[in-house]
């Protein structure tokens, strides 16, 4: 009987997803003598041309990761899309943008004229930068296009499920791959994993104060933070009120507020919006001008409230550009 064929594919990512498959260790033997492995570009040398003349849907299942950025990006999704019975958004930038989706506060023009010209690094008198097509000496070279916005998977292609994480634990990579080979799956769209808070499973959980009352923020490296109480009664900010529990609460039992890398809960429409309102509704203070003084403490809003899913979110990009990536 035929093992059923898996591909494994990333775009603007870091590569850190690619390593939470590795991290299943010995588990992956295992997992290796279930499936058929017919695309992994960062380990195995498979073609693009080995899956294009594959039938449509003869992949059980893609686990994509990575957000989208490049025409070439959104031409192998289509295409991985179209092979594949299930479209896995693997890890936080497949999921909601993640990372690279930061970039979606400026725009094309900003980032290739800061790269390519105003870097404090750069040498390029002639402001030279890549095209999309050129010829030299008669040979017609190619590079992908640069999308205006970056874009999560789901707003490329249709998605079927969401493993999340930054990267996605090795417990959550392997319960996820279980239920695929074993026909457990849950509804269309669900994320696979808890769908309840991180606080719920955060060890300092105990100490978190019902009524918070912010005077000032701290960043980790700013203070000695206290290993047993909670992160934001300290002054600290941590997204675990915002975000999805299944990581074990590994950045809060290492000392480290939650970043936000699971993304939101099903209840929550915007992770940002929820952890910024539920923090502005805590302030001390009450008149301006002392209200300012305490927010300036957080020096990169952004940053910190839509780490992973400012494309995923209600904002999405800073200026309005059309909805096709161009």
């Amino acid at each position: 009987m035929a093992k059923p064929k898996i591909a494994i594919y990333w775009c603007s990512s870091c590569g850190g997803c690619e390593e939470a498959v590795v991290d299943l260790a010995e588990d992956i033997l295992d997992l290796v003598q279930k499936i058929d492995i017919v695309l992994w570009p960062v380990a195995m040398d498979f073609k693009k041309k080995d899956v294009e003349s594959m039938s449509d849907k003869s992949i059980v299942a893609t686990l994509l990761n990575g957000a989208i950025r490049t025409s070439e990006q959104e031409e192998m999704v289509h295409m991985l899309r179209r092979k594949s019975v299930y479209m896995i958004a693997y890890g936080a930038c497949s999921h909601l943008g993640g990372i690279p989706s930061l970039a979606n506060q400026f725009s094309r023009e900003q980032i290739l004229k800061f790269v390519y010209e105003d870097g404090p690094s750069d040498v390029n008198p002639e402001k030279t930068r890549p095209l999309p097509s050129y010829v030299d000496n008669g040979r017609d070279l190619t590079l992908p296009k640069f999308r205006n916005v970056v874009r999560s998977l789901d707003q490329v292609v249709d998605v079927d499920y969401y493993i999340p994480g930054c990267p996605p634990t090795p417990e959550i990579t392997k319960n996820a791959i279980g239920a695929l080979l074993e026909g457990k799956l849950p509804p269309k769209g669900t994320v696979l994993a808890p769908d309840i808070a991180l606080c719920d499973e955060c060890p300092r959980k105990e100490s978190k104060p019902t009524d918070l009352s912010f005077t000032e923020f701290w960043r980790p490296h700013q203070k000695e933070i206290d290993t047993e109480k909670c992160l934001l009664a300290q002054g600290i900010i941590c997204m675990g009120p915002a975000t999805r529990a299944g990581c074990g609460a590994l950045c809060t039992k290492g000392n480290m507020p939650c970043s936000g890398c699971f993304g939101p809960t099903s209840r929550v429409r915007d992770q940002g919006a929820k952890i910024l309102s539920s923090i502005c509704s805590n302030i001390a203070p009450k008149e301006d001008e002392q209200i300012d003084k305490v927010l300036a403490k957080i020096p990169d809003p952004v940053g910190t409230f839509y780490r992973y899913g400012l494309a995923h979110s209600i904002l999405r990009r800073k200026v309005s550009l059309p909805t096709n990536g161009e």
